[in-house]
């Protein structure tokens, strides 16, 4: 293990864990300009391959497309440490932010935060669709996706427009060279694991009924079946603990929402925010160990599944139906970028609050015309909100 080229490597993933805003599209984005162009840990087509890959997973997108990195940088110490790396400051600022959340009663201050995330996806998105969208198909594709993703606004069509899109471009199979064909050996031990998990859990959360073992089978019950980034496992969540089973507050839930979207690093860290107030009756170890519930049970399954198939990926690319896929899901996963930012703009436009709509196009200009760091943008954002809320 070559440790400064290894530490280099995890002090750039904490700098972004840092500095990231705004989800799993603003992420890629992130990861194009620093892992690629500044540091070149890997190739552009390396970074778009891995994620079309991550994206048929279910489990947070942009977290397993770091592990993957770390694992093909350095092993399996490598990838653990990066996902640690990754998620860990925006499990500690989340934790604190449910910790005080008696001190955010003006959630006034937020109102701008939504519209400056919505006008970084969308930029994001942009500059994914430059570098992928290459030609009459693939503008077919990701116009399909938009069109199922908006007709049907449903979390399980996700991986489905994610495969057709991959099942349309594999037609193109002919284009690519023929390899000689290996017998595929397949390490099941993480995939074991991964299912494994899900079903004791539910065993013992059944048979127990205690209380923290059933908020960790359905963290990970979660994290386990959601495609398609946070923008998806939110309103999951809010059905689950707000609408269902009445744990939680819709006003406690939306804020932290929102904080997640105006926080650096995985969105998918809302879980924390959510584990300490599922725990509030257990005292400040119990929110704390709720924390580490909420955070150990979204990003376990996704870990376990990345492990699994990257471990087969060399494997599955021997078949050129399956490279000639690639670039018909990294199309579809630019279309849901679209559907994101429809689901997000949809209510501001109906509302007809065209302040919100004038922030999210100046983000746009800005993050696309000017190399102003994300974390200002949302800066002067709480600033807007403190002062004119």
């Amino acid at each position: 293990m070559n440790k400064p080229k290894h530490l280099a490597f995890l002090w750039d993933v904490l700098i972004m864990a840092s500095t990231s805003f705004g989800g799993q599209q603003v992420h890629m984005a992130l990861y194009l300009e620093r892992l690629v162009k500044k540091k070149q840990y890997l190739s552009e087509e390396e970074l778009f391959e891995i994620h079309a890959l991550c994206s048929v997973l279910p489990g947070p997108t942009s977290t397993q497309v770091l592990t993957a990195i770390g694992l093909k940088r350095g092993g399996t110490s490598l990838a653990y440490l990066t996902t640690l790396m990754w998620i860990s400051p925006a499990i500690f600022i989340m934790t604190l932010a449910a910790f005080g959340m008696t001190y955010l009663q003006n959630k006034a201050i937020l109102h701008f935060v939504l519209p400056v995330g919505v006008g970084l996806i969308l930029q994001s998105g942009w500059v994914m669709a430059k570098k992928v969208i290459n030609g009459p198909l693939y503008v077919l594709i990701l116009l399909i996706t938009i069109f199922i993703g908006i007709l049907f606004p449903n979390p399980f069509i996700f991986p489905l427009v994610i495969v057709l899109g991959g099942v349309i471009s594999s037609f193109n199979y002919k284009l690519f060279p023929r390899q000689n064909k290996h017998k595929m050996v397949i390490p099941w031990a993480n995939f074991h694991l991964y299912w494994g998990f899900l079903v004791l859990l539910a065993l013992l959360g059944h048979f127990t009924d205690y209380f923290p073992i059933r908020i960790f089978e359905n963290f990970y019950r979660n994290g386990s079946l959601v495609f398609g980034g946070g923008q998806v496992l939110a309103p999951v969540l809010f059905t689950e603990f707000v609408e269902f089973k009445h744990l939680i507050s819709s006003d406690d839930f939306l804020t932290g929402m929102a904080l997640s979207q105006s926080l650096p690093g995985p969105v998918f860290a809302l879980t924390s925010y959510l584990g300490v107030l599922l725990m509030k009756d257990y005292g400040t170890m119990g929110q704390l160990t709720g924390s580490a519930i909420g955070a150990l049970g979204v990003f376990l399954p996704g870990t376990f599944m990345i492990f699994f198939v990257f471990r087969i990926w060399s494997q599955l690319k021997q078949y050129r139906f399956i490279r000639a896929s690639l670039a018909g899901i990294q199309a579809a996963s630019v279309g849901l970028t679209g559907v994101a930012v429809y689901a997000f703009m949809n209510p501001i436009i109906i509302q007809g609050d065209f302040i919100a709509l004038g922030v999210i196009l100046i983000t746009f200009i800005l993050s696309q015309s000017t190399r102003l760091p994300s974390i200002v943008l949302f800066m002067m954002a709480l600033m807007a909100g403190f002062f004119l809320g």
